[in-house]
């Protein structure tokens, strides 16, 4: 019995037609018509994927994915960075810009630098640090395209702030890369290295301080960051260091709506 059925399952096998793959890209294709949330940390996908899920918006989506990946990414994004948006709203059928990058403290002029004897502009330390625009920039594409409450948007990264997650092997290579300039601030010691070594593959890293700031944010609104408690502890870190961030560089700042470049392609409109 069990050589006829093998010789059957051969025989099926001769008989069907070939069928060649293209595998090279390593994964099966995602096809759905509710949406798909890209980014390069599995977290902040299903972070964006629930918040489809639960009825919102693509910005919803993206603003939740994207504060996930301040927790899971902090070498890459976070809320003390900028934001640039580009948005296609298929019911108008206009493509929207959205400008969202911090301009530098009106103390921070040429003369001041001089002084410091700094003649070219650093690319690291605090003299290098802008007013971050990225939750103004959330707010702003909230207010505009945002169909869930606000605070809902935050609950996967505060979960995974307070929480943790566990670090996969790219992340674990920026750190190791980078922990040589982390040993250079007694804080980012603390928060990023264990025993001054990077975390190693698999071990649980979590950011309570920022789970404690996401909080707020999302309890008090977008303002907080930039007149509230976050906006006072963000000088005073600023001060601690030589910057020259006051507080009405935070207050005034406000992120604007662009119109994105584009040029007209043999027919076809490129951007």
């Amino acid at each position: 019995m069990r050589r006829l059925m093998f010789l059957f399952s051969l025989s099926c096998l001769e008989s069907s037609p070939a069928i060649s793959q293209d595998r090279d890209y390593g994964r099966s294709m995602v096809i759905t018509n509710h949406g798909i949330v890209a980014t390069s940390q599995v977290l902040a996908s299903q972070a964006g994927a629930q918040i489809l899920s639960q009825g919102g918006s693509a910005i919803d989506a993206a603003i939740a994915a994207n504060a996930v990946l301040g927790v899971t990414e902090p070498m890459m994004n976070g809320i003390g960075g900028d934001l640039f948006l580009l948005h296609w709203d298929a019911k108008s059928g206009k493509l929207y810009g959205l400008n969202a990058s911090g301009w530098a403290p009106q103390g921070l002029t040429i003369d001041f630098l001089k002084k410091q004897g700094i003649t070219s502009m650093p690319e690291v330390g605090i003299q290098s640090v802008t007013v971050p625009g990225a939750v103004d920039g959330w707010a702003k594409s909230h207010q505009r395209f945002g169909k869930l409450p606000w605070k809902v948007l935050f609950t996967p990264a505060i979960y995974y702030a307070e929480n943790g997650y566990f670090v996969p092997e790219i992340i674990h290579d920026f750190w190791v890369i980078g922990s040589a300039r982390l040993k250079q601030s007694e804080e980012a010691q603390r928060l990023f290295l264990l025993d001054e070594k990077p975390l190693n593959v698999g071990d649980k890293f979590s950011n309570p301080d920022l789970g404690t700031t996401l909080r707020l944010l999302a309890e008090k609104g977008p303002r907080e960051f930039y007149e509230g408690e976050i906006a006072r502890a963000i000088l005073k870190a600023s001060a601690s260091l030589g910057g020259t961030m006051q507080a009405r560089d935070l207050a005034e700042f406000s992120s604007e709506w662009v119109e994105p470049l584009a040029i007209d392609y043999r027919g076809l409109e490129s951007l």
